[in-house]
């Protein structure tokens, strides 16, 4: 059998920004799926002081994929290699690194280089080519748009949580989140909805919903469905507020019996809209203040209607899972 074609590919830019500040923001997997367009889920599976194990859920040529990846990370060199041990057709082998150089007057350049085989013939390879490139360059673009801001990124990206106690099962609450598409007649905040799911576990969500201060919103997001446990998504389609809005739905038996949820939100506030979404003279942190108690609100309405059936299921002897 012959060796599968190989292909090595490098995009680059420079930012007007320092080299360590971008190095913490490809280093941070957790923001990934607000900082990069192409990501939806990245979790940490194995973390050490320089060697980890990262999952990645993320869209390619339109669809949802995963992969697992070993990444060696070099602050001093400011430099991460990376080389994926588990990988999606048509991807044989993939690895490449990101690296940090800096340049005179506060700038960095960044290159990014992938090296892959396709399994398969030349055709694979080179979707896989125009998958990388479009990525990539999604990739170097949105590190340029975050990082060049005149606000600190800590002061734009920042993560929340609610977490409530419930008395009906974790599973039964997990199927109310997961049965979006019965949202608009269980959820007082919630209009209209359209749900797809396809592969299984994969849900594209599109809704139009209404916060606390009457602001009426459509967003679409991409979820991932972790059964019984857990439901990650990324908002394609953010409040204009926002350049990026992920979170996960995280349910778990609690002691003495019921259930725990816990809702996390992840945004990334765009400066230059808040004028014109919130008002004039509105602070960045005012705004963050009221993105924290608008998403936290509807989450925490979500939370309340999930115990709610959650109980009724449980009463009522059943699962509750097909409504």
């Amino acid at each position: 059998m012959s060796e599968p074609n190989r292909r090595d590919t490098a995009h680059s830019c420079v930012v007007s920004a320092p080299a360590d500040v971008l190095y913490g923001l490809v280093a941070d997997v957790t923001r990934w799926p607000v900082v990069f367009e192409p990501c939806v889920h990245a979790r940490f599976l194995e973390r050490g002081a320089r060697e980890e194990r990262i999952g990645v859920w993320a869209r390619v040529g339109g669809e949802v994929r995963s992969w697992t990846s070993r990444r060696l990370l070099d602050p001093a060199r400011l430099r991460i290699a990376f080389r994926q041990e588990r990988g999606a057709d048509p991807i044989a082998s993939m690895s490449g690194a990101w690296s940090f150089r800096a340049l005179a007057g506060v700038r960095t350049e960044v290159v990014l280089t992938h090296s892959f085989t396709a399994a398969g013939d030349g055709s694979a390879l080179d979707w896989i080519a125009a998958a990388v490139d479009a990525n990539s360059e999604r990739e170097l673009a949105a590190l340029r748009r975050l990082a060049e801001q005149e606000q600190p990124v800590d002061e734009l990206v920042f993560s929340f949580t609610d977490q409530v106690r419930l008395p009906g099962a974790a599973a039964d609450a997990y199927e109310f989140v997961r049965r979006a598409d019965l949202w608009p007649r269980r959820l007082p905040h919630v209009g209209r909805v359209r749900l797809t799911e396809d592969p299984p576990g994969v849900q594209d969500l599109e809704m139009d919903t209404v916060t606390a201060d009457g602001t009426a919103h459509t967003t679409r997001s991409i979820r991932l469905c972790f059964p019984a446990e857990r439901i990650v998504y990324k908002q394609l389609v953010p409040p204009a507020l926002l350049f990026g809005h992920s979170g996960a739905w995280d349910f778990a038996p609690a002691r003495g019996g019921g259930s725990v949820v816990t809702a996390r939100h992840t945004v990334g506030i765009s400066p230059g809209a808040v004028r014109e979404a919130l008002g004039a003279g509105v602070t960045l942190a005012e705004a963050r203040g009221r993105l924290r108690e608008a998403l936290g609100a509807n989450s925490r309405a979500t939370i309340a209607h999930a115990g709610e059936h959650a109980h009724a299921a449980g009463v009522g002897g059943g699962t509750g899972a097909v409504a």
